[in-house]
């Protein structure tokens, strides 16, 4: 199966890429239903494309928010600017958007969003008489459905469907509780996540009295869906007659989408799920749950944690023998660490491995330099040359170090936290 990775932004794309996606989906500045991502600028996705392409993954390009009339208007330019950004399939959940990319990008392949609710296949005969090759399935089909669907399919129509990341209360993103409530729409792109807040329940002669809507004492939110995690269970996804397998978060950083993309690339090529489970723990998420898949998605009402068991410290530049089996590594820090805490280097088609570091020094060099009316701030470094320091506590700026590992540019290096270590 491909494998369809998140690409919010530029660093998002590169670890796509780096840790084995075979396949992106990204946005430009719009149309896309994650407004919040970073996205690209419509005369940058040329560059962006040919980047994607020289390391053999393939771009897809959302365009599926509900198309208003001035929306309209505006296509012809975007699918023409897709199109010669050679962008290798528009992700499209409304039929004139549809009929529109046929006219204005003939040539780019037409895959219907999740947006679409294709949940059968009558509806999937229909699209691929407009010119779909591909159906995103739903999120709230069954696998047994999923293999119906497969089943029923014009030969050659391909099926993608979601293996990872956040479940929506409603039907595929049909909601409209964010507008009604903060004026930003979810099926516009720009989704407040209202389903996520904790409520209660008032009468209207009692006004300021809240009753909570649960029953064992603890808080409620009534709407929050568990994320989806399929892990386990590529084979039968596989055996379903999925093509791709998407997993969700254009509004994840860099660092969720190394791990994630890591652990199901490593899965696919043939380790074992039970290997690769506690890589999905390492980032932030809700509950994992499978979804719809076998039976009724899981919600969790009692509370709205956020699981991260690791912290994203370092982002190696560049790594040089050092002798006595030691290796001089320079890395850009992401976050407050120290030498001391247990860390480990995650990187491409190696299991994870604990790493040891001494001697770690700043470079003071690297530090921003501030202009201000008066010309340069009033900073001035200790020294110009790396100097010892007992924390990496400035991200952004650069450090060295001895490690006892080899790595490469573009290797994470990351703490783990006290309750990860103690489960071991």
């Amino acid at each position: 199966m491909e494998l369809l990775a998140p690409a919010g932004g530029e660093e998002q794309l590169e670890y796509a890429m780096r840790f084995g996606a075979d396949a992106v989906y990204l946005a430009a500045e719009k149309f896309g239903m994650r407004a919040r991502a970073t996205n690209f600028a419509l005369d940058d996705l040329g560059r962006v494309v040919a980047k994607a392409h020289d390391g053999g993954v393939k771009v897809h390009l959302t365009c599926n928010v509900v198309m208003h009339p001035e929306d309209v208007r505006e296509l012809p330019a975007f699918l023409e600017g897709a199109a010669a950004a050679k962008v290798d399939a528009l992700i499209v959940g409304d039929l004139g958007a549809a009929a529109m990319a046929r006219r204005y990008a003939p040539d780019v392949d037409l895959h219907v969003s999740t947006q679409a609710s294709v949940c059968n296949a009558e509806a999937a005969k229909v699209w691929h008489d407009l010119g779909a090759s591909r159906i995103v399935a739903a999120r709230e089909m069954s696998l047994a459905e999923l293999a119906e669907l497969k089943q029923g399919m014009p030969a050659g129509m391909e099926l993608e469907a979601f293996a990872h990341g956040a479940m929506c209360v409603a039907y595929s993103g049909r909601c409209l509780i964010s507008d009604f409530m903060n004026g930003r729409s979810g099926i516009r792109g720009n989704c407040a996540q209202s389903c996520r807040w904790e409520y209660a329940l008032m009468e209207s002669w009692r006004p300021g009295e809240y009753y909570p809507v649960e029953e064992d004492g603890k808080s409620s939110y009534i709407l929050n869906a568990d994320d989806v995690c399929m892990l386990e269970h590529l084979d039968e996804l596989a055996a379903a007659g999925v093509d791709s397998i998407k997993i969700e978060g254009r509004t994840k950083k860099a660092y969720y989408v190394a791990c994630v993309v890591n652990a199901y690339r490593q899965v696919l090529d043939g380790a074992p799920a039970s290997a690769f489970m506690r890589e999905l723990e390492c980032v932030s998420h809700r509950p994992y749950s499978t979804g719809f898949y076998f039976g009724p998605a899981r919600q969790t009402p009692d509370n709205l944690v956020y699981v991260r068991k690791t912290r994203f410290a370092g982002q190696v530049l560049e790594c040089q023998p050092a002798g006595d089996g030691q290796w001089r590594v320079k890395f850009k820090c992401r976050n407050n660490f120290s030498p001391d805490e247990p860390l480990e280097v995650l990187c491409p088609h190696e299991p994870v491995r604990p790493l040891r570091m001494t001697d770690l020094r700043h470079d003071p060099l690297s530090r921003t330099v501030v202009l201000t009316d008066g010309g340069v701030s009033g900073w001035k470094p200790r020294s110009e040359e790396p100097y010892p320091v007992e924390v990496a506590d400035h991200p952004a700026e650069h450090y060295y170090a001895l490690v006892d590992l080899p790595l490469q540019p573009g290797d994470i290096i990351r703490a783990l936290d006290a309750q990860e270590l103690q489960q071991g």
